[in-house]
């Protein structure tokens, strides 16, 4: 599953590739900002605390897992 966060104002965060290196590539409103070596130059462009990890739950579904249904602990 690919990674990606994102953020307020349009933010994202994406791991790709360049020149052989991983590198996090922000973006915002679709344009690029900065391909980072590390998280703290990432933090330079954005906050870290307004980024959200994207999870597609839809991918779980469609690889044939059955989730088990838990309760909270905290109702009967």
């Amino acid at each position: 599953m690919d990674r990606r966060w994102v953020g307020l104002d349009g933010v994202e965060v994406v791991p790709v590739m360049r020149a052989g290196r991983q590198v996090l590539r922000v973006r915002r409103n679709g344009w690029l900002v900065a391909d980072c070596r590390s998280v703290e130059e990432v933090a330079g462009h954005v906050d870290l605390a307004d980024l959200c990890e994207v999870v597609d739950l839809a991918a779980r579904r469609r690889s044939g897992h059955a989730m088990e249904a838990r309760t909270s602990s905290h109702h009967g």
